[in-house]
Order: structure tokens, then sequence, then C-alpha cells
């Protein structure tokens, strides 16, 4: 894996624009069909939920429950990657995706590493799995990003699968840029990006003000936020000189704008 310490407030690889899920609600989110949708799109940077089958193979999926957004039910972590490969993860959203599988991991990687685009992975581990997701995680990003110039960003909500990921024990695994994703500025979130030597905090977009911004950058951090919607608090954001705006509105936004 490459040297990824450059990555930081000098050196800032990203785009602007982030597609939320491959393509917000535009298609079904963390599929194949998604992340086309958002390259017709002109994006060329993409978040998605990545969490571990039963067997331990990284999978896209938001929810723990397979419910709302595939044909199965219960806990998807709950399930061998050969179950969940047989779901329906477009039919949900409309006919025209019917019969959309979910979405592997590898697949993703090789789809974005093969027309140059660039990822956000948001570690979306099931309860109780956080710091084995991050450190799986971690691991597999590591490896199949290896020798290319810009490696995914890692984001979560959970220290701990934050905590996994920087102590992936897989070459290059804890080089991978990391951030903190905030619903809410809860005590000592920034010294818990510190710690966890993160390079980003990725925050609800309400939630960043002048004040908020100049002490993340002061910090040494990069700012960015989700999910963003509308074209006044996009302009807000760009305004507060933030860093990365992650939207479902690849329809609205251009990234080239």
């Amino acid at each position: 894996m490459q040297n990824t310490s450059k990555i930081g407030p000098d050196h800032w690889p990203y785009p602007r624009w982030v597609a939320h899920r491959g393509a917000g609600k535009l298609a079904p989110e963390n599929t194949l069909a998604a992340f086309r949708y958002g390259a017709e799109h002109g994006y060329r940077m993409f978040e998605c939920d990545v969490k571990l089958s039963a067997d331990g193979v990284p999978f896209l999926m938001h929810d723990s429950s397979l419910d709302r957004t595939t044909s199965g039910t219960g806990t998807g972590g709950d399930l061998p990657w050969s179950a969940l490969a047989q779901l329906d993860a477009g039919g949900w959203h409309s006919r025209a995706y019917a019969g959309e599988p979910l979405a592997s991991f590898d697949n993703i990687a090789r789809y974005c590493l093969a027309n140059g685009y660039l990822l956000n992975i948001e570690i979306k581990p099931t309860p109780g799995a956080d710091r084995r997701t991050g450190e799986v995680v971690a691991d597999r990003a590591a490896e199949l990003w290896q020798g290319q110039q810009v490696p995914p960003l890692l984001t979560s909500f959970q220290v701990d699968a934050l905590r996994g990921a920087r102590e992936a024990k897989g070459p290059g695994a804890a080089a991978l840029p990391r951030g903190l994703l905030l619903d809410k500025l809860w005590d000592g979130w920034l010294e818990a990006a510190l710690e966890l030597e993160c390079v980003a905090i990725v925050c609800n977009y309400a939630l960043w003000d002048a004040e908020t911004v100049a002490k993340v950058k002061q910090a040494g951090l990069r700012t960015l936020s989700y999910t963003v919607n509308d074209e006044w608090a996009a302009q807000r954001l760009i305004d507060l000189g933030t860093d990365g705006i992650i939207t479902d509105r690849v329809d609205r936004f251009s990234p080239a704008r």
C-alpha cells in the first residue's frame, strides 16, 4: 500500500461532491446500479455503507435489518454471504431495478478501481461487531487498493470501528485515511478524532458553523457534510469553506459546477 500520510490539511485528493450510497434515493441504495446511475451524472466519488456477513464477507447495506432494502428478513450480519447474494436488493425501490443483487464490497471496489472512481467507505457494523468490522474492512480495502495513488476514505459513527481500522494488521491498512462521523457534537468528539488519527470530521450538515469549521481546521482536519439535498444548504457549506458535500441529489447538483 502506498504511503497515505500526506492526506490531510495540505493534500486532499478527494472532490467536493460525493454521491450518497451510490445515487441517493434515485436508484436502490448501495447497489452497483446506484453507482452506475451516479456515474452517469458525472460523479467520481461515492459513499457507501459496508458491514460483514456471518462468514466475514464485507458487503454493502445501511440497515442492520434486511427488511427495508431487500427481499430478506432479519439481521443481515446473521446470514452467510451465499444466502445474502441470493436476495433482491432492487425490487423495493422500483420495478425497473427488480432483481438487483446486494453488492459485495469486492465488486464495488473493482468497479471503482476500473473506472478511476474514489470511495468513502462508511464502516457500518452490525451491533456488537464494531471493532472486527473495522479491522476486516480496512484490511480488505488496503489489499484491493494496493498500489493506487488515492486510497478510500474510511468513516464511521462508531469509535470502536475506527479503532479497529487503525489497529488492522494487514499491510497498509492502518495507514488508510479515517474520518469520524457525527450526528451531534458530543463531549470529546474532537479529542476522539485526534486520538484515532483521523484526517476528517464528517458532520450532519446542520452542525457546521463558522466556529466549528475553524476549530476543526485549526486541528488539521478536513470538514465534510452529509446529507445535503438543498441548494441553500450546499451554498452555506461552500461559504463556510467546508471541503466535502455528500448528497442524494445527483440529479440536482453537478459535480463539475
